[in-house]
């Protein structure tokens, strides 16, 4: 008997059972070996914050039940195929499911992991995928001086592959000072708000807070634009558009990973994207944005920590063995 878990919608969670069903031609049975909690969006569903007009849009591709709950939600999911075609099976792969012992999808589903990047790490891949959606939005040109307000997860991984850009000066900003080992480790310049460099071209917003969208605005040159790649749920966000927003010019853009960016729609898939995501987690310098672990059954009592927004955390590493099954 396998087994998932499934968010109540109201604070908690619950282990349930699940029976699989057959596998069939062109599906592949997948153990999971471990699986990441996307901190920012599966907290909000873990409390039930997910605002009533984007319960369709947020749905997870292998998500069961609805929102606000029960809901088998998540999407950072890597485990080895024990069924399917011949050249999959014993591969580790990457899969956009939730957090469950085992599963069967079709094929074309999973997405192998590269040689070189540990099972442990692939995790990221969804978290890298957004950065690098959001890179591509963000549209970085030679000598551009960024800042990246927010240093979770996506803000670290935007600031680590920005910085790859030739001549750019790239600085990670947080209110959390502790932030810096993660800017360091990664290779990126880190400052508190009060002490950032401003005329910045470009600043990339993810601290999911006003206070962070405000001072986004502030470290702008004239004619600079924000990319906001923050998910607010069902909070109400000040934004200050008075004072010399409109002199100076100023633009504010989302970003999401639900789409294939624009500048590279023409181009590339979500295969594509999520293929280059895993090739630069080749990179052992990512591991870093993994600052947790659990076991997969201690996952109801680890996650409220998580929602209470307990400080330090940024990717939860989920790890399954064989007795979880059990």
């Amino acid at each position: 008997m396998e087994r998932a878990f499934w968010f109540s919608g109201s604070g908690d969670g619950e282990l349930r059972p699940v029976t699989l069903p057959p596998v069939g031609d062109g599906e592949v049975l997948v153990r999971t070996l471990c699986s990441g909690v996307s901190r920012g969006t599966e907290t909000l569903v873990f409390r039930g914050e997910v605002p009533r007009s984007q319960r369709e849009s947020m749905r997870a591709p292998f998500q069961e039940g609805d929102f606000p709950g029960p809901v088998k939600y998540g999407y950072l999911n890597v485990g080895v195929v024990e069924q399917g075609p011949a050249e999959l099976v014993g591969q580790v792969v990457f899969c956009l499911y939730p957090h469950q012992t085992r599963y069967v999808v079709p094929a074309s589903a999973v997405t192998p992991v590269p040689h070189g990047v540990p099972p442990e790490r692939a995790i990221l891949a969804g978290t890298i995928e957004t950065a690098v959606n959001a890179v591509w939005d963000a549209a970085p040109k030679l000598g551009d001086r960024i800042a990246v307000v927010g240093a979770g997860m996506v803000g670290s991984s935007v600031a680590k592959l920005l910085s790859g850009f030739p001549a750019t000066r790239v600085q990670l900003i947080d209110v959390d000072p502790e932030r810096a080992k993660i800017a360091e480790a990664l290779g990126v310049d880190f400052s508190a708000p009060e002490d950032a460099l401003g005329d910045c071209d470009l600043v990339v917003h993810a601290s999911a807070s006003e206070a962070g969208l405000t001072r986004s605005l502030e470290l702008l040159a004239p004619e600079g634009e924000v990319i906001e790649l923050s998910w607010y749920g069902d909070r109400k966000i000040s934004v200050p558009l008075g004072e010399n927003f409109h002199s100076r010019r100023l633009a504010i853009r989302s970003s999401q990973v639900g789409m294939v960016s624009p500048a590279r729609r023409a181009t590339r898939g979500y295969g594509d994207r999520l293929a280059l995501a895993l090739r630069i987690l080749s990179d052992p310098a990512f591991k870093v944005l993994v600052s947790e672990e659990c076991r997969f059954h201690e996952l109801p009592d680890v996650l409220p920590r998580l929602a209470a927004n307990e400080p330090g955390t940024l990717c939860l590493r989920v790890t399954y063995q064989l007795e979880d099954t059990r």
